[in-house]
């Protein structure tokens, strides 16, 4: 290996992009690392993937804070690879570069009538919801019967924000235009739809507990929803979390009373068949067909179907990576083609100093705690090809000066872990100002800055940054 500082650049300031770097910060390795990010601030889906009502997941930041501010991992945000850099650019000036981008759209759903105006994505409501910069800042919400596809936390997430009423989220972070759009919510009900038994939804305990915990929000299960058959009995013996996950399902369907003004049922064993649109061409209704277990935990269909009166259907099936110009992409299965995060070319072999990490290496599979493990892989990878020399070679000037070079020359407004820093503070400061919320419930711990000129002018300390309107018009999204 040579003995020169190696030259590493990590895109995607996820939790799987700050993991890979940490970890390759912690190898052995004598390395200078560049953290890269297309928004102006840090921290991926953590910051606009989860919940605002979720603060005790989001104490993941900290650790991820505490790994940046070290100051050994140098942060380049509001860069974004194919619109203000290419792939091409980061090899002539690293000696390998790991693509940890993540998973930002929802995978399609090959269901008849999902291409009617009021079907939406999980994602892009999410995305809404928790501020993100290149969304629009409304959201239509005027339907009182909604159904959400999808039996994984991303589904409880957005049933759980749909039912909810906009008070109960003053305390949390979310946008002012954001509680507006939900305090004019018609909601009364919101329908949770799964293919399978209760002892295959990929809910958590925790997120299917705390969704009992909603003011004026009743949770309805339906006993005739449990089945079991060998294939369901051998996983929740094997799988303790299955088995809480079934037990908060069965308290929800013994609960007699529902007096709540807002009601979010869940219905096991019900496959989406069909999306029914009205005369004028608007979401009527949703279609399930009764599916029942074969014996191996999977199901098959009925030839029973069921028509659901809904106005909005969401699509909570899983998210979908998004192909990086410059890298081979495989559209089926939505991941950078790779071997245990050894970037793959056409021809199968190993392309020298590409790397991946997190889902767009392995798709949108498990929680973020997950992503650690997958980045040991991928950096024990990139070390033992370091050690044989087998990584890329730049042939001029590499490094974080040679890139802050072409970015200048570019004019591309790039921000910095300084610059979170001031917008971090910025953001907080507008918590404060906001004062005690109605209630007595305290003072909001931030509120979001999601215009991206604001965020950029703030993060670089120029004029007029803390005088921008906060929201930003549609024209700078």
């Amino acid at each position: 290996m040579s003995e020169r500082k190696l030259n590493v650049a990590v895109i995607g300031a996820g939790p799987a992009g700050i993991y890979a770097a940490d970890i390759l910060s912690k190898s052995g390795v004598d390395v200078a690392i560049d953290l890269y990010e297309r928004l102006p601030a840090p921290y991926g889906l953590v910051r606009y993937g989860v919940a605002p009502d979720h603060p005790r997941i989001k104490t993941i930041i900290d650790a991820l804070y505490k790994i940046l501010q070290r100051g050994d991992i140098r942060l380049l945000a509001n860069v974004e690879v194919g619109r203000d850099i290419t792939v091409e650019d980061l090899q002539a000036r690293y000696d390998a570069v790991i693509f940890a981008t993540g998973s930002d759209r929802d995978k399609p759903l090959n269901v008849p009538g999902t291409d009617l105006p009021q079907v939406y994505g999980a994602a892009d409501f999410v995305s809404w919801y928790d501020g993100h910069p290149d969304y629009p800042r409304t959201w239509p919400l005027e339907a009182t019967q909604i159904a959400v596809l999808g039996v994984g936390n991303v589904a409880l997430d957005v049933a759980r924000v749909l039912a909810k009423h906009a008070e109960d989220m003053l305390v949390t972070e979310i946008p002012d235009n954001v509680y507006q759009g939900l305090k004019d919510n018609p909601v009364t009900d919101v329908h949770v739809f799964g293919r399978r038994g209760p002892a295959q939804v990929k809910f958590t305990p925790l997120e299917l507990r705390e969704l009992g915990k909603q003011p004026d929000v009743d949770v309805i299960v339906y006993e005739e929803d449990f089945d079991f058959d060998a294939g369901s009995e051998q996983r929740l013996a094997e799988v303790k979390q299955q088995k809480m996950v079934v037990k908060a399902l069965m308290n929800y369907a013994m609960e007699e009373e529902h007096t709540a003004s807002r009601r979010i049922h869940i219905h096991l064993f019900a496959s989406p068949h069909e999306v029914l649109a009205d005369e004028d061409g608007n979401v009527r209704a949703l279609v399930t067909e009764r599916t029942e277990l074969v014996g191996d935990g999977t199901v098959r269909g009925t030839g029973v179907y069921t028509e659901w009166p809904v106005q909005a259907v969401y699509r909570a099936v899983g998210y979908f990576s998004s192909p990086i110009p410059g890298l081979p992409f495989d559209e089926n299965a939505g991941v950078i083609p790779n071997d245990e995060g050894r970037v793959l070319g056409e021809d199968g072999s190993a392309l020298p100093g590409l790397y991946a990490t997190g889902w767009v290496k392995r798709g949108p599979v498990g929680l973020i705690g997950s992503t650690k493990s997958d980045a040991q892989q991928t950096i024990a990878h990139l070390v033992a090809d370091a050690e044989a020399g087998r990584l890329n070679a730049p042939a001029g000037e590499a490094g974080h000066d040679a890139m802050v070079a072409l970015l200048d020359e570019r004019g591309i407004r790039y921000t910095t872990w300084q610059g979170w820093e001031l917008l971090d503070a910025y953001e907080r400061k507008l918590g404060e100002d906001f004062g005690e919320v109605e209630g007595g419930r305290g003072p909001r711990e931030r509120v979001k800055v999601i215009s991206r000129e604001a965020m950029t002018r703030v993060s670089r300390g120029e004029d007029g940054g803390a005088d921008l309107d906060i929201i930003g018009s549609p024209e700078e999204r």
